[in-house]
Formats: C-alpha cells, sequence, structure tokens
C-alpha cells in the first residue's frame, strides 16, 4: 500500500493509493464466487464500485481489508512537492482499543524542496518546541529531529552525531545512526549512515592527545572540546584546567574556575584529571595549538552532506526490515514496547517521508514498535529509513500548526533541534 505522491495530479495518484486494496477485495469476491459463496450479480456490483472507488476516490476513504483494520486517509497539499497525509487506522469506536493508530506523514518531492536542521536557540545548548523553531526560520513544516540530554545545565545538547557545514558539532553516539542530507544540485537526498568520528589536540610540540568529546559534559578523567556553536561559555565546573585558544595561540589558561568563555573565532579545550596534566604542560598560555579530525561514512551517501544528525535505530535497508538492535545501546523495552515514534526515510523514487506515528493515548493511538514501525515504512515505501527521538519529543508541524498530538501532558515538548522543510 503506497501513500500517495506529491502534489499535481493528486486525483489520479490518491487513485493509486486505493487500488490495492480495491484489486484485494475484487481477487477475494471472484475467489468466493467460484467457490458459490458470492453470486455474480454481487460481484458485477463489486466490480462496478471498484471502478468507481478508482475514477473518483473519496479524500478521507474508510476501508476495511482482510489483512488489517479499516482507516480513513486525509490528503493536504500544503505547498508544491509537499503532502500531508493522515491515517487514521484502527476502531475509532467509543472507549480505548489496543490497536489505534494515528499516523501523519509528509512525502517531499526532493526536487522542489529541501531539508534543513533547526537547532534550538540555534546554539548547541537549550530547548526549543519544534513549532517555534519552524516559525521563526520560516519552515513550511516541520519534525522533530536528534535525540537530546533532557535535563541540568546542559539540557539540549545532542546525543549523538551533528556535523553541521562540514564541522563536527557533536560526536557520534554508542555506534547509533545519522540521517546524512544534502540539498546541493537539482535534488535534495538523504541517506541513512554509520558514522566514525576521532579528534585529537596537536601542540605546538607536535604531541597529539586525543579528545573525548565535543560540547559536552566533560567527565573524570577527559578531554572536551567546546566550540563557538555551542553556547558562549563552557557551563562546566570548576574542576580541572581549561585552554582558551584563539587564532591558532593559547590566549589564557583557566584553573579552577569552568565555564571559560569560547573566543568566536577559537575553542576551548577543557580538562580533568589525568588529561587535565597534559593540558598544563603542552597548552601554555601563547603556544600554538591546532586540531585533527576525521570523520568517516559507511556507507558512502554518495553526495557530501550539508549536515548529519543522529538518530536510531536504522528501520531499513535496502527496502527489508534492518538487522536486530545490538544490545546494550537502547534501554529495554525502547524497541519492543509501543511509543509514539518519528522516522525520516527515502521511497525508491526519491521521494522523502517524514513520518509520526502518535502513542502512550489509548483513546486516540497506541503507538508502534520498532517493528511496527519498520513496517510502517515499508508499506509507505521506503527503502531506507531510520528512528529519530520519540516518546513526548514526537511532534510534526505544518504551516505553523501542530498536527499530530504529542503525548506529553503539557503539550508539545521542546527539543534539541528539528528538520525543517523549504521550498527551493
Amino acid at each position: 500500500m503506497m501513500l500517495p505522491g506529491p502534489a499535481g495530479g493528486r486525483g489520479r495518484r490518491a487513485a493509486r493509493s486505493v487500488e490495492p486494496r480495491v484489486r484485494t477485495l475484487v481477487k477475494a469476491a471472484r475467489a468466493d464466487s467460484r467457490a458459490g459463496s458470492v453470486s455474480r450479480p454481487f460481484l458485477r456490483l463489486l466490480l462496478a464500485a471498484a471502478f468507481f472507488a478508482i475514477a473518483f476516490p473519496s479524500a478521507a476513504p474508510t476501508l476495511e481489508t482482510p489483512q488489517g483494520p479499516p482507516e480513513t486517509r486525509r490528503v493536504e497539499a500544503v505547498a508544491p512537492g509537499i503532502e500531508h497525509i493522515e491515517i487514521r487506522r484502527g476502531d475509532f469506536g467509543r472507549g480505548i482499543g489496543p490497536n489505534r493508530w494515528v499516523i501523519n506523514a509528509l512525502v517531499l518531492d526532493p526536487s522542489m524542496i529541501r531539508i534543513a536542521l533547526g537547532r534550538a536557540l540555534d546554539r548547541g545548548v537549550g530547548t526549543e518546541a519544534p513549532s517555534s523553531i519552524a516559525a521563526r526560520r520560516g519552515a513550511l513544516a516541520a519534525v522533530n529531529g536528534g535525540y537530546f540530554r533532557t535535563e541540568g545545565s546542559y539540557r539540549g545538547e545532542p546525543a549523538g552525531i551533528v556535523l553541521l557545514a562540514g564541522k563536527v558539532l557533536s560526536e557520534p553516539s554508542r555506534r547509533r545512526p545519522g540521517l546524512a542530507v544534502s540539498n546541493l544540485g537539482v535534488k535534495t537526498r538523504l541517506a541513512v549512515v554509520d558514522v566514525a568520528f576521532q579528534a585529537a589536540v596537536v601542540a605546538s610540540n607536535k604531541f597529539h592527545r586525543r579528545v573525548d568529546g565535543i560540547n559536552r559534559p566533560r567527565l573524570d578523567n577527559e578531554i572536551v572540546l567546546f566550540t563557538p556553536e555551542f553556547n558562549g561559555t563552557t557551563l562546566t565546573g570548576p574542576a580541572g584546567v581549561e585552554a582558551v585558544v584563539a587564532g591558532g595561540r593559547v590566549v589564557s589558561v583557566i584553573e579552577g574556575q569552568g565555564d571559560a568563555a569560547i573566543p568566536p573565532d577559537g575553542w576551548v579545550v577543557s580538562a580533568h584529571g589525568a588529561s587535565a596534566v597534559w593540558v598544563r604542560d603542552n597548552l601554555k598560555k601563547g603556544a600554538r595549538a591546532g586540531l585533527q579530525s576525521d570523520v568517516r561514512l559507511s556507507p558512502k551517501p554518495g553526495f557530501a552532506p550539508e549536515f548529519v544528525i543522529g538518530g536510531g535505530p536504522r528501520l531499513i535497508k535496502g527496502g527489508r526490515p534492518a538487522a536486530a538492535l545490538d544490545p546494550g545501546i537502547y534501554p529495554d523495552g525502547f524497541a519492543a514496547t509501543r511509543h509514539p515514534r518519528t522516522a525520516a526515510g527515502v521511497r525508491a523514487d526519491g521521494r522523502i517521508l517524514l513520518v509520526t506515528v502518535d502513542g502512550r493515548q489509548p483513546q486516540l493511538s497506541v503507538g508502534m514498535t520498532i517493528a511496527e514501525l519498520a513496517a510502517l515504512l515499508i508499506e509507505l515505501g521506503a527503502v531506507e529509513a531510520v528512528n529519530m527521538d520519540g516518546g513526548g519529543s514526537t511532534v510534526m508541524v505544518v504551516r505553523n500548526r501542530v498536527v499530530n498530538s504529542p503525548s506529553d501532558f503539557t503539550g508539545e515538548r521542546p527539543v534539541g533541534d528539528s528538520l525543517l522543510v523549504f521550498l527551493r
């Protein structure tokens, strides 16, 4: 069962979305007719109904098939190349039910749109509602993005890779994949990639020290690098030492204070324990200092990404459900329990899918497991797809309006970043 394509020829594409179910009903009726359980007049009536369903599709057809529960679809042409489909699947009678889903999908023509990364407050720390990010940036549509830290002074800091304009702003997290996006050329392209990253601080004496993290809280004996894209200061505590680098030279070394100011043309090396000893010995005031880094994406996406954002797990690879989750990467119950979900994918024809599934609301929508989400994305035509942050973060915005039902009792959750959709 395929989603309708983007705006333009909308009636024909809506008809194609009805055809697979009509064919199923017709085949079943023919089989029953041969078995003697359906009369030929009824079969002729069903064939006539099939013709009218294809020729004159409803904007919100309610269908039921032997394979699954009834569903209603509502299609909205948001703008040329941007189509919003709401799917209500299941028995929406009174009370609550175990099999109700509200699904929202954006189907995007890659030749007519572009996708940008919207960072909360335009920084590497702090949170902002996706609807606010979209309105501030003038986006036509948006969904929430990657995982992020939910509390403390580093609230909103990405929990996974963020690569923007060729610069790593957050390192990969625990073998989780990323979503690579490019708007270069005549169309927007997406790819699901694994990310390997390493970086080192290089002192003037040519000594190197591996960097443990980028723009995140510093743990015991670690070196963490802070860049101007993060915040005005490092937000660190007083333990340790911080070397401030600007113009390729160490301009100050700060002991026992923390929260050093980050120069707009430089960076701060924040160190603790054994790593702090190395900084004191090798990054003295006035000394030259540099960085070395290496980022590798696999499989190679075939384009130079404008940005990569962390997600996980991979849902679909080569048109099939991806392999089972690696143990220890995701919390217990993460995959097998039904939750609100957000996913991004690409179809064989290059069209892009941004999908949300509401959950934790049994009167409305129960959510999906990771396996159910992968099956849904395959049903919608995806050949590559990745899960993004979900739960209370799951949200879709269309023309400055939240179109799904976020699960937090407070409504739309402020997040660390969002995927924004614009016209080219």
